[in-house]
């Protein structure tokens, strides 16, 4: 900051010296004009041009000097109060640097000073920062609880086995296998959020009509054992992406809609189409209402959505909807959650085009 604040000054003081040498030049050569020449002089010197280099290089040099001195002066001041605003931002970087996320530097000025609008972006990109370590923390502070949960289950059901010689062991068995599968399928989930987090995957041609039949195909059994109509309506919708992935988003849309419906008589439609810019897929289900305050927090880690009523004991992991949204945001795209006004959900997500 010194050595650029330094630069700034002899920048300044150069500049005004430059110019009052050139002012001074510019009177030197106008009063050499207008004097009268007297070449009667000694050594055939014009008395009058002798007598004003005497008198005019003192004044002169003491004019340079002047403004030497006041070049360096203001230019010192000047470079200091325009590169303050810089040594704020420098000092908001030195806090991030040592883990104070919370700072902020609230620049004052007008909109369209660029000092304003770099600690603008600044703050903006430190609230981002702030927002996305707090959601981590708490990503992990609810992973290691939902991890830990069925690994103590699984430790009482054998410490209660193990005291009582005659606890059946048949049933022993199939509950570790149901806390086992649990634990699976949560470190399953926890693998596609890091990996649709990181963007790790390949992009290719993916018809999302395609994979809306797919998902309804594998999810249909389901859907019929617990009454529910489940229909595949639309048009192509082509995007880029992992296939995988987005069979994966799919898929988990239509199982959180038969998950999250009536007891019976719901229905569940998914729609596919294209529009400008963008292919669309829509699901939509039927279901107990919605409170519009609960909505938002549907795509956070392990919301399973306690208000919400649910049909029989399939509870899943608490990130269904999570994982939805952070495919989408890993394919670019965007995605809605609107409650119906008869109750259940409307899910859209719109995804880039091809282009």
């Amino acid at each position: 900051m010194r050595s650029a604040r330094l630069k700034l000054t002899l920048s300044y003081a150069g500049f005004l010296l430059l110019a009052g040498a050139v002012l001074l030049a510019v009177v030197w050569v106008y009063l050499l004009r207008y004097v009268p020449d007297n070449d009667q002089g000694l050594l055939g010197i014009s008395p009058n041009r002798f007598l004003l280099v005497r008198v005019f290089t003192p004044a002169a040099g003491a004019a340079l000097g002047f403004l030497l001195g006041s070049g360096l002066l203001g230019g010192w001041l000047l470079a200091g109060r325009m590169l303050a605003p810089l040594t704020r931002i420098t000092d908001a970087a030195r806090l991030v640097a040592g883990g104070s996320l919370a700072h902020r530097i609230r620049l004052g000025g007008r909109p369209g000073n660029e000092f304003r609008e770099l600690a603008d972006v600044f703050d903006a990109m430190l609230e981002r920062l702030e927002s996305r370590v707090a959601e981590q923390q708490r990503f992990a502070a609810n992973a290691s609880h939902e991890l830990r949960t069925p690994l103590a289950i699984s430790q009482a059901l054998l410490d209660v086995a193990r005291k009582d010689p005659e606890y059946d062991r048949g049933e022993l068995v199939e509950r570790l296998h149901s806390v086992n599968a649990r634990a699976i399928d949560l470190t399953e989930a926890l693998l596609v959020l890091s990996r649709t987090d990181g963007r790790n995957f390949t992009r290719e041609p993916v018809d999302l009509s395609l994979a809306a039949e797919e998902a309804a195909e594998t999810l249909l059994p389901l859907a019929e054992q617990r009454g529910i109509t489940l229909e595949v309506t639309g048009e192509p919708a082509r995007t880029a992406g992992s296939a995988a992935l987005l069979l994966r988003m799919v898929t988990n849309l239509v199982q959180n809609a038969i998950v999250h419906n009536l007891p019976a008589g719901g229905t569940i439609t998914v729609h596919t189409e294209p529009r400008r810019y963008a292919s669309v897929l829509q699901v939509e289900n039927t279901g107990p209402p919605l409170p519009p305050e609960l909505v938002p927090t549907l795509v956070e880690p392990f919301q399973r959505g306690t208000e919400r009523t649910r049909v029989g004991e399939q509870t899943g992991v608490g990130l269904g909807l999570a994982i939805v949204h952070s495919i989408v945001r890993a394919h670019d795209g965007m995605l809605e959650l609107t409650p119906r006004p008869g109750g259940g959900l409307l899910v859209t997500i719109r995804l880039p085009a091809p282009r």
